[in-house]
């Protein structure tokens, strides 16, 4: 057991099934399945890596029950036919093999088809609005009959039983999340006037049906849990007294545990919660709920650090910690805790970058931006370097920094060049936000991780002199301020973005921001909230064009609540003593002003990198220095060096 997580390492109990610890895999879509629906030999890779980190149970990702209407999205997996079952029983003893307990989840998507292709079934004919922008009319989903409904219950209970049969020892029933046992739990996207529309008895009423039919083929033995949403955080959705009803009902049925998480699609921020929102954000449901039932409480959701999922057992807020995206950003995230090693651990930054970003909106198979080898494991996998070379790296920001981590860590011998005093490079200016804290962890893996590995960092401003001797050179240089062609920009209320994160100045009471990109707009928040009067403006027709979307949601919340204005498709053309001079279709304006700043890009920093090329020298580009970009670009231009160098 672990003397710093005494609670998270104790034995856990699910119905009749024994854990070694109490970290569930919380279930979500891959994207590397076969587009029948079948296991991939890339799926069964990814979940050897999950399942040989230590977690004492592996949901694995949810399921389809039935070939109608329940597939939610591309490369799916399936559980709908006989035919899923011989891959199924081979992923199930794959995780099995690696120490894991094997489970899987059940689900019916809904209304929140991502394919947008007919049939969509849901409770009441009522679209998913990010679905209905995309492909209008088609978006409407069909309101299933009392028929229908019916076998949609046979179909979770048939589904339920391939798991069983397949090999799985638990299987989770997906109640959350806006799928469609959600869409008939909340008056949001239930209007039926049947039995299972109105009153809090009837809409609950599909989520007894399916556990009973679950039960009913899986027998009294086989474990099987729920996942519910605590609220959908729709404003005339489902409240947690609601979820406390559903809770209660299920638990009297037998149910053997509820893993509580929330949101919906809709609210995606309360669900896939960005690192603008509280860490741990939906634990309150979970104890919410933990204090009305006698079963076993899952709590889930942002529970990036192994201090935040100890308090919570040791609280009694919940009795199992469920992990998604911590375990993609350290899939041996479990076993590092469990050896008292947390510093060790990658930690989720809540980006949404890697996964919801590429899953979601461009149809790809799941990434993390601080760990390239999520759905390229067996190609990306670090081996001991074939020659042992003697390499200089420039730079000690995200990039330069990885890059070391992975060159020394496979056996090169690694000396750092950085010209400041901290390490971190811009990682520092981007953590300076509350709202960006969970940076602050991330990049303190990084340096932890070189210090460790006993990788040489020298104080000073690498030249071609300092490096020409080493056997090979990464120019981890990063990006600068780019200087616009702006006239007034050399005056004393200008400066810029970076310059006011670090503290360099101080900002007067009504501050103009020249951008509004990831930066600039991050900065206006970060100023707005400490209450300053910020004017945005930005050339575009809408702010934030390069941020998350879940970011670009928690974001104008923000902005909703501060002092802060927008001005779009416009330009600043002009800086002057108490001011700036913009312009856009409707004319000149004028803009007070105590202080100026300019957000308006970067630009790569690699003239060493070019001296070394025309020197003949053996030299590579990874992060800023390659195209100014974010934390993804960084960390996977250094890590894929890393790895073939």
């Amino acid at each position: 057991m672990s003397k710093m997580f005494p609670t998270l390492f104790s034995p856990g109990k699910i119905g009749n099934l024994t854990l070694k610890n109490r970290i569930c895999k919380a279930p979500q879509s891959s994207g590397m399945n076969n587009k029948d629906g079948t296991v991939s030999e890339r799926a069964i890779r990814y979940y050897r890596d999950q399942a040989l980190g230590g977690a004492g149970m592996i949901i694995v990702e949810y399921a389809y029950v039935d070939e109608i209407g329940s597939k939610s999205a591309h490369c799916h997996l399936g559980i709908s036919s006989d035919e899923h079952i011989p891959g199924l029983a081979w992923l199930a003893e794959n995780i099995r093999e690696c120490g894991s307990v094997p489970a899987i989840q059940i689900e019916h998507c809904g209304r929140q088809k991502f394919l947008g292709t007919q049939p969509i079934c849901a409770a009441s004919e009522i679209p998913w609005p990010m679905l209905w922008n995309k492909v209008g009319v088609q978006s409407v989903p069909h309101a299933l009959t009392i028929e229908e409904i019916q076998d949609v219950v046979h179909a979770f209970g048939d589904a339920a039983l391939r798991a069983k049969i397949a090999g799985f020892e638990l299987v989770e029933i997906h109640g959350a999340h806006g799928y469609l046992l959600t869409n008939f739990f909340s008056p949001t996207t239930n209007h039926r006037t049947d039995l299972y529309g109105g009153s809090l008895e009837n809409r609950m009423r599909i989520y007894l049906e399916i556990y009973r039919d679950v039960r009913k083929k899986v027998g009294p033995d086989f474990p099987v849990t729920i996942r519910v949403s605590g609220t959908d955080y729709e404003p005339d959705g489902f409240p947690i007294e609601d979820t406390i009803a559903l809770a209660k009902a299920l638990a009297a049925e037998g149910i053997d545990a509820i893993h509580v998480s929330g949101g919906d699609h809709h609210t995606m921020i309360h669900q896939v919660t960005p690192m603008a929102l509280s860490v741990c954000h939906n634990t309150w449901a979970a104890e919410r709920i933990k204090k009305e039932v006698n079963i076993p409480i899952i709590a889930s959701g942002s529970i990036t650090l192994p201090q935040y999922a100890e308090e919570i057992l040791s609280s009694g807020k919940g009795d199992f910690i469920g992990l998604g995206r911590p375990l993609w950003a350290d899939p041996e995230w479990a076993n590092k805790a469990a050896e008292d090693r947390p510093e060790d651990i990658r930690p989720c930054i809540r980006c949404n970058e890697g996964c919801l970003e590429r899953t979601f909106f461009q149809y790809k198979a799941v990434t993390c931006a601080l760990n390239p080898v999520i759905s390229r494991e067996g190609e990306l996998k670090m081996q001991p370097a074939t020659k042992v070379k003697n390499i200089a790296i420039v730079g000690a920001g995200p990039a330069g920094l990885e890059a070391a981590r992975v060159c020394a860590q496979r056996g090169h011998q690694v000396t750092i060049f950085e010209k400041q005093s901290r390490k971190g490079g811009l990682l520092n200016e981007a953590s300076a936000p509350e709202f960006k804290a969970d940076i602050r962890p991330y990049m303190q893996y990084l340096i932890t991780a070189v210090e460790k590995l006993g990788v040489k960092i020298i104080e000073k401003e690498a030249t071609l002199a300092d490096v020409e001797k080493f056997d090979a050179v990464i120019c981890a240089t990063g990006s600068e301020v780019a200087n616009p062609n702006i006239p007034g920009k050399e005056k004393s209320l200008v400066t810029n973005a970076l310059d006011v994160l670090n503290g360099k100045v101080k900002v007067g009471k009504n501050v103009v921001v020249a951008g509004g990109g990831l930066v600039g707009s991050e900065t206006a928040i970060h100023l707005a909230e400490q209450g300053h009067h910020v004017t945005v403006v930005e050339m575009l027709p809408r702010i934030m064009n390069d941020v998350a979307t879940t970011d670009f949601l928690a974001y104008s919340e923000k902005i909703a609540k501060t002092d802060m204005a927008i001005k779009t498709s416009a330009k600043v053309t002009a800086i002057e003593d108490d001011g700036v001079v913009i312009e856009s279709k409707a004319g000149k304006e004028k803009l007070a002003a105590d202080t100026v700043i300019l957000a308006l890009g970067f630009k790569s920093r690699n003239d060493l990198y070019e001296q070394l090329q025309a020197a003949g020298k053996e030299a590579y580009v990874v992060g800023d220095a390659v195209k100014p970009g974010k934390i993804f670009d960084a960390i996977h231009t250094a890590y894929r060096l890393g790895v073939r160098i």
